[in-house]
């Protein structure tokens, strides 16, 4: 074997072609021609005397050679960060990018500021931040933390629970002028309902009530939508009520452009949750913003510690 090809540049290509699947999208995230991702790997596979990859004419799975290499190559990288961290940590401050997806209505309205304090902290550390309300898989969109509503079931992350979301029924007094207001649940069954259509059982709307008795009310309506920003739209038009985090729209109750709805019967609170790629933990960076958003979350309005 040729270690001196083995360069940490064609590691890393290596690594992110077998996350990604795609000679191409590597090409993009690295703002290099793919000819010179094509290259690292048929020189790392020169050098190790082994085919590190399959490829078809659409895509390039790893081979049992490859899956064995890649394990180990993470490991190095990763120790390769850390010892940089580690050479800085008594000189300069951290540096280098955090990539980071938060679910698309929380970052626009609390956790993109957040982000700007934090950099405001640590101007060397830049950050490209996602939004999407897509479950996207970290390792292979190169993800360092995401942050997360509702349940999770990925058990290859560290999850880092943030708190709850509370949520309360709410809608435009135009909206309750014109139907009257509910004065029970079942009032409910006649009104325009917001429904989520990215949000499974969104037809049905669990609330408790004052002595912790449980009711399903079945929601209709014409209208759907498939993110919170447009859900806020649609409640403060006057389209509909619905159940609504308090994050989401707790400026236009504090100005009276919506109103809560039979206060005391109220959804349950959503989990809001950290998941961070454990490989990526002890970076020094990623473990800053980790510490940081555990403790700035709790001043969005309605997070409450779990």
């Amino acid at each position: 074997m040729d270690q001196s090809a083995v360069s940490l540049d064609r590691m890393r290509s290596f690594v992110r072609v077998a996350e990604r699947g795609s000679l191409s999208a590597v090409a993009r995230e690295m703002s290099v021609g793919q000819s010179s991702i094509t290259r690292h790997i048929r020189e790392l596979e020169a050098a190790l005397g082994v085919a590190l990859f399959s490829r078809t004419t659409r895509r390039v799975t790893l081979t049992e050679e490859g899956s064995r290499y890649y394990q180990r190559a993470v490991q190095v990288l990763r120790l390769v960060e850390q010892a940089g961290d580690e050479a800085r940590a008594g000189g300069d401050a951290p540096a280098g990018l955090l990539r980071v997806s938060c679910t698309a209505a929380l970052g626009v309205r609390h956790v993109s500021r957040l982000i700007f304090a934090f950099q405001d902290r640590h101007p060397a550390i830049a950050v490209d931040l996602n939004l999407t309300d897509e479950r996207i898989d970290l390792v292979r969109d190169g993800v360092d933390v995401a942050i997360r509503l509702g349940p999770l079931t990925d058990s290859s992350l560290k999850l880092r629970p943030l708190g709850l979301s509370r949520r309360l029924l709410v809608a435009a007094p135009d909206l309750l002028a014109r139907h009257g207001p509910p004065v029970a649940p079942e009032d409910l069954e006649g009104l325009d309902g917001l429904r989520m259509s990215n949000i499974a059982g969104s037809d049905t709307l669990d609330l408790h009530g004052p002595a912790g008795e449980r009711r399903a009310v079945t929601l209709t309506g014409r209208l759907r939508v498939d993110h919170g920003l447009a859900a806020r739209e649609a409640l403060l038009a006057g389209r509909c009520f619905g159940p609504a985090h308090m994050w989401l729209v707790d400026d236009l109750l504090a100005d009276g452009r919506l109103v809560p709805v039979l206060p005391d019967h109220v959804p349950p609170p959503v989990p809001l949750n950290m998941l961070i790629v454990p490989e990526r933990a002890a970076i020094a960076r990623v473990r800053l913003l980790v510490e940081f958003l555990a403790e700035a979350v709790t001043g969005i309005p309605g997070i409450e510690r779990p």
